[in-house]
């Protein structure tokens, strides 16, 4: 059995998201120890965590917010589906809704992410 090509591209994402930007190495040895391989969905929950806790300034070795934004408005321009199937469910769609601390981020987003994100939250 092979895996599908939406599984390969979000593992692939989440590897180029570690490679380029380094202080997610340790989230992603943990990830892998605790859930025996790559599993994307999952993964980005705690990128998503880490990214508006370091918009919020509240995680001084965290990655920077900006780092990560750009990184995912670059892959959200390749058109694939499966990092797009990532991006958009478990990226957008975990930020903070807008009573919660760290929604501005938001306001952040590239063009082609905050399109989606109107698309799939348009009360934000």
């Amino acid at each position: 059995m092979t895996a599908s090509p939406n599984l390969t591209s979000g593992v692939q994402l989440v590897s180029d998201l570690v490679t380029r930007i380094p202080e997610f190495r340790g989230v992603y040895e943990t990830h892998v120890f605790h859930q025996g391989g790559v599993l994307p969905h999952v993964f980005f929950w705690d990128v998503v965590q880490d990214t508006v806790r370091s918009f919020l300034g509240e995680a001084p070795g965290a990655a920077d917010w900006r780092s990560t934004l750009a990184f995912l408005e670059e892959q959200s321009a390749r058109g694939v589906l499966g990092i797009d199937e990532v991006i958009v469910t478990s990226f957008l769609g975990d930020l903070p809704s807008p009573q919660e601390p760290g929604h501005a981020i938001v306001e952040q987003l590239g063009p082609l992410m905050a399109a989606k994100f109107v698309r799939i939250r348009p009360l934000g």
